[in-house]
């Protein structure tokens, strides 16, 4: 008689993992490649990536001509402000715009008008021009398209994915744009070494065309529904402007991840007055190293993009140790005694830089309802970017009179002075969560 058989245990649904909990179309639309099955998304990374390198070469474009023309790191710190600040004061106005007009009209117009201002910089130097105020003009028009197209970017992938796919998207698409941000200084980097500055800004206004054509390849019918803004008048839009500031400033753990990432612009993210002073003043390497290293960081940013798209489950710890080891990075940089060891470990800085900004991005998008987003984001474009004017400022002045080995070790150590406090903050406000000291959100 054979033995009878134990009856099946029942199964505990806490002990179940996750992955075999969630529905199976709720774990496909969590894969990093779901949101490529749109026709439309794939165009949209695709012009994505092409933007955001554009306008990068565009802005190290800028930077390296205004060093040939003033022959001071400083006068390239101005530049780089004069590209960022006008986000502190468009920024919130940028985001309102957003949630109010269809958002690719907005991209359609932004593009245009980078379009003119690299044709324009380009027969101006091609020309021979050497007035410099020139080019800080064009570092604020640039500043001030860059804050209405960056939000209405951001938020466009919605309207291109949908809800289903949108975590996924958000992840991929800060990566390719960040990808981006490292590849366009490599690339204009190149194209200056071997062609000359104006033949830069023409490259990057034929990809600005390009980047056109993309946008209106897209179709328009398979776009979804955003949430807009509800109201009229000029008194109800001032009040969503303020509605973004409430919306943050109700999150603490929000409002410090955005405040984050203003300290990294500000201490860390100087490539444009490091890189173009350690290629002249510290390996004497001139436009072929500057290209170099613009390279080799594009690189390590391709490395993270591999990544990026799992970095949003590290949470907000992961936000912290990635900032901290971002400035650690930049710190051992400059202590390195050769260019070649400079060289690598500009790979982990870019790495590290990437790994940074695409999990605070997608930590903040998705925190950010769909109708608040472009409020949202119009504030936390300026923290970073506005951070990374004055960065710019910081890190001239510091090489100019402390030389430039001094100027990265101190920003890569207020990089990392950054992160701890943050850190520290994070850790507060959850222990008192915890413990019932704070209202739920």
């Amino acid at each position: 008689m054979s033995p009878r058989p134990f009856p099946p245990r029942p199964s505990d649904p806490s002990r179940l993992s996750d992955r075999r909990r969630k529905p199976a179309t709720a774990r496909s639309t969590e894969t990093w490649y779901y949101p490529l099955r749109h026709h439309n998304y794939r165009i949209f990374v695709t012009l994505s990536l092409a933007g955001s390198g554009g306008v990068w070469m565009q802005r190290l474009a800028q930077d390296w001509l205004v060093l040939q023309l003033t022959g001071s790191p400083a006068a390239v710190g101005v530049a780089v402000a004069l590209q960022f600040l006008p986000m502190l004061v468009v920024g919130p106005v940028s985001g309102v715009l957003v949630d109010l007009f269809p958002k690719r009209r907005i991209l359609v117009v932004c593009q245009s008008v980078a379009v003119l201002l690299a044709a324009g910089l380009a027969v101006w130097n091609a020309a021979g021009g050497h007035d410099v105020w020139v080019v800080y003009a064009s570092c604020i028009a640039l500043g001030i398209t860059s804050a209405i197209d960056g939000p209405a970017r951001q938020v466009f992938v919605n309207e291109v994915v949908g809800d289903a796919g949108l975590p996924a998207a958000i992840g991929l698409n800060s990566a390719i744009g960040q990808l981006g941000a490292m590849a366009g200084p490599a690339l204009a980097g190149v194209v200056i070494a071997h062609a000359g500055s104006a033949a830069a800004f023409a490259a990057n206004a034929g990809i600005g065309v390009a980047v056109m054509v993309m946008i209106l390849a897209m179709r328009p019918g398979e776009l979804h529904a955003s949430h807009g803004i509800s109201g009229d008048g000029p008194s109800s839009r001032r009040g969503q402007i303020l509605a973004g500031f409430r919306f943050v400033r109700a999150r603490p753990p929000l409002l410090l991840t955005m405040l984050l990432a203003g300290l990294l612009g500000a201490f860390g993210m100087n490539g444009p007055v490091v890189l173009a002073a350690f290629a002249d003043r510290v390996w004497h390497s001139g436009p072929a190293g500057f290209g170099l290293f613009n390279t080799v960081s594009a690189m390590g940013a391709l490395a993270g993009a591999l990544v990026a798209t799992r970095i949003k489950r590290f949470g907000r710890k992961g936000i912290v140790v990635s900032a901290g080891l971002f400035g650690l990075t930049q710190l051992l940089a400059a202590l390195m005694p050769t260019q070649e060891s400079f060289v690598v470990m500009l790979v982990v800085v870019g790495f590290m830089t990437l790994a940074f900004l695409t999990s605070a991005a997608t930590a903040v998008q998705l925190e950010a309802g769909s109708s608040v987003r472009g409020r949202v984001l119009a504030l936390y474009f300026p923290l970073l970017l506005g951070g990374h004017a004055l960065g710019g400022l910081l890190a001239g002045w510091l090489t100019e009179d402390f030389g430039v080995r001094i100027g990265l070790v101190v920003t890569g150590a207020l990089g990392m002075m950054s992160a701890v406090v943050i850190g520290f903050l994070l850790w507060m406000y959850s222990r008192r969560r915890n413990h019932g000291e704070l209202p739920a959100i």
